[in-house]
């Protein structure tokens, strides 16, 4: 246990933390209205976004002290805080990214290597789409719906995760597409009905962002 203890303190030694900060979004609020409106939109980002970012600063803080004092019960305790408030700071990050203004070009994949791969691994996008919906409708509580990559096997994959769990972490594939399914995502809008939403989102995906992702995970 102390020689646990000296090598996270070594691990630590000189490293300076940068602190994570709330990302500005590409488009005003209200921009991608009338899918998800401005309220949702501002409260998602400022309020719920920005204190997943808040907390992980303050777990990551704390955690450092604790491995700077060999405090390894307190280092483990504060593992799940950062799970938590990380995965949830990487995913609204790619989120935000994920969508577009209708008139920025959001909804509409052009055909190029990501629609091809999509038919290849499901016969079209439509289909993808369907699925994908499906999977993130039965989600139990709170979690995300995922479009990934595998890089093992060099195909796409859909899989869901739970609360704000990383996609990559829990599942091992590099997220291309996420849908955010906690109910203050969409319930202002949609209430509880969020087959209605998760229908709508993809009038709102930002396929060339997605088609970015994808060409990066495959290097």
């Amino acid at each position: 246990m102390a020689m646990l203890a000296r090598a996270m303190r070594s691990a630590t030694t000189g490293a300076r933390r940068m602190k994570h900060t709330l990302p500005d979004l590409a488009y005003d609020y209200a921009a991608l209205e009338p899918v998800i409106s401005a309220k949702i939109m501002e409260l998602h980002h400022s309020k719920h976004h920005n204190t997943y970012v808040n907390n992980l600063n303050i777990a990551e803080e704390q955690y450092a002290e604790a491995v700077h004092t060999g405090d390894l019960t307190k280092a483990i305790g504060l593992q799940s805080a950062i799970k938590f408030n990380g995965g949830g700071h990487i995913n609204h990050s790619i989120f935000w990214t994920n969508l577009a203004p209708k008139e920025q070009g959001g909804g509409e994949l052009q055909d190029g290597e990501l629609k091809t791969a999509i038919e290849e691994a499901f016969g079209s996008v439509e289909t993808m789409q369907q699925k994908l919906n499906a999977m993130t409708a039965a989600v139990q509580g709170s979690g995300w719906g995922w479009l990934g990559y595998n890089k093992a096997s060099k195909q796409l994959q859909l899989a869901t995760c739970a609360n704000q769990d990383p996609l990559e972490t829990t599942h091992g594939l590099v997220p291309l597409f996420g849908i955010d399914v906690w109910e203050h995502a969409y319930y202002l809008d949609y209430k509880n009905v969020r087959p209605d939403y998760l229908k709508a989102v993809w009038e709102i995906a930002n396929w060339q962002n997605v088609e970015e992702r994808y060409q990066a995970a495959k290097l």
